[in-house]
């Protein structure tokens, strides 16, 4: 039987790190802005689906959603002493570089299971304007499996954090909008996972469109 929170210590680890990094460096150095934290689903399971442009959007979404949100990392950073501890007990779960989708949606699977909120970022890579030109149908699919809501997560902003040629973070102003969560995809098939994706996608950039 599945939990429906985070271990305590993972929680406790999220709390400290988010009010005494994540959370001053978003609201100080780039001045951000949360809409919609009310919507987020602060038990049991959720997908976090976003748009990506950032190596700082993880740390910002989970920020934002107010709760630990797991992502997948390589599997050769667990192997890395104390490093590999750390980010296990934040949520990051491991995939082979290379694997089949099938073992990545089975860690994220069991991350589901022990309570996580997990996110996704439906383009895959990071893209150069916060835009989602080529949605992948991995998170449908996971919802579909685990029978959890997507939750839609907009960053706004991010794109311009690191500029071609520049040597560290501008302080650009960033926003974060949360939608109201969708439900799971009824079916795992292809068409259904193809309109769930594009729907998320699209409420994705209907927040973007809004701005700052």
């Amino acid at each position: 039987m599945g939990r429906d929170r985070e271990p305590r210590i993972s929680l406790l680890l999220y709390h400290l790190f988010k009010w005494s990094v994540v959370s001053p460096v978003f609201h100080g150095y780039f001045r951000g802005r949360i809409y919609g934290a009310e919507q987020v689903p602060r038990r049991g399971k959720v997908i976090v689906v976003a748009n990506h442009a950032s190596d700082f959007d993880p740390p910002i979404v989970s920020n934002c959603v107010g709760r630990p949100v797991a992502y997948m990392a390589k599997e050769e950073l667990f192997r890395v002493p104390i490093l590999g501890q750390a980010i296990r007990l934040y949520g990051a779960y491991p995939v082979k570089r290379g694997a089949a989708d099938r073992n990545a949606i089975r860690a994220a699977l069991a991350q589901l299971e022990r309570g996580w909120a997990v996110g996704i970022f439906l383009q895959g890579t990071r893209t150069r304007d916060g835009r989602i030109p080529g949605p992948k149908l991995g998170a449908a699919l996971l919802a579909a499996k685990a029978e959890a809501p997507l939750l839609p997560v907009c960053l706004w902003g991010s794109h311009r954090i690191f500029p071609k040629g520049g040597r560290g973070p501008r302080p650009v102003p960033l926003t974060v909008r949360i939608a109201a969560p969708i439900a799971p995809p009824p079916s795992s098939d292809r068409v259904t996972l193809q309109a769930v994706t594009e729907h998320c996608t699209q409420v994705i950039h209907d927040l973007h469109d809004q701005g700052r």
